[in-house]
């Protein structure tokens, strides 16, 4: 009877600390994208970040294998607010449903409902995320750079690169401790309608830093100028008494069009371009 009583004990969930939350969020920080393939998408990532979590939760091999399995289905969300939270949320899931395993209870929380609470969650908080990080907050540490950039400081290349990936990495981790704390109920805040007037709110804040950065660091003019019956025309002149700045927020409006319609081929995007204002640079036209 103490031997079954000890084996017993030898199967009991372990409690989860921050500590774990800490060092399951930032094995997901840096694996983010390293196994990444076509059928999984980063699941393998998020399996990576989970395998300390699920070996203290399940001490039976059979219940640990079935862990390894729900969390190795295809997943893609945005590695701060997507990745953070859920794996917050898919650690406080675990727990909960390891608890009932070892208890012996009804199992409520399903491999179902694991995966579709992922499912449900990645594509949303993916298009927060983007909104947010890739949308406004990198610009702003660009804007911050480039004054250094143009001095010719490499803290101007070396900054933007270095308080984006801090950012994320802390974000993430209040995110992933949040979505630890609340359970279910954080991905019920993330998604209300005070979070979207906010990511509402950010949008146009990116539209604003975008247009400063095309009005203040993107350099095209018209050098075309004629004369007619004896009086002078400078075409940068005109344009700048009508609208001022307008060559540089055309050739943005054009990349982005570009973008749209050819999908995000920078490469091809700055060759054609180069050439297009070659040629404009040639005739006399900029």
């Amino acid at each position: 009877m103490a031997e079954y009583q000890e084996k017993t004990l030898d199967l009991a969930p372990e409690a989860l600390t921050k500590k774990d939350i800490l060092i399951m969020w930032l094995r997901f920080y840096f694996a983010n994208e390293i196994p990444h393939s076509f059928d999984r998408y980063i699941a393998p990532s998020l399996l990576w970040a989970m395998i300390p979590v699920l070996k203290k939760l399940y001490k039976d091999k059979d219940e640990l294998a079935a862990a390894y399995q729900r969390h190795l289905l295809f997943f893609n969300t945005q590695i701060s607010w997507g990745g953070g939270i859920i794996t917050g949320l898919m650690a406080s899931l675990e727990q909960e449903r390891a608890s009932q395993v070892y208890k012996k209870e009804e199992i409520t929380i399903t491999d179902d409902l694991i995966y579709n609470t992922k499912a449900g969650l990645m594509g949303a908080l993916a298009g927060i995320g983007d909104s947010i990080d890739s949308g406004t907050i990198q610009y702003i540490f660009i804007a911050i750079a480039i004054p250094w950039a143009e001095q010719g400081l490499a803290i101007g290349a070396l900054f933007p690169f270095i308080a984006f990936s801090l950012y994320q990495a802390l974000i993430g981790l209040f995110f992933a401790n949040q979505g630890f704390r609340l359970g279910r109920q954080a991905s019920d805040l993330l998604t209300s309608s005070t979070m979207q007037n906010t990511i509402n709110v950010l949008s146009i804040l990116g539209l604003f830093m975008m247009g400063i950065l095309a009005g203040n660091y993107v350099k095209v003019t018209s050098s075309l100028q004629f004369t007619i019956s004896g009086k002078e025309f400078i075409i940068q002149d005109i344009l700048d008494s009508v609208i001022p700045g307008l060559l540089p927020i055309l050739v943005v409006f054009g990349v982005y069009g570009y973008f749209v319609k050819k999908g995000m081929n920078v490469t091809k995007a700055l060759l054609g371009l180069t050439l297009i204002l070659a040629v404009l640079g040639a005739v006399g036209i900029l």
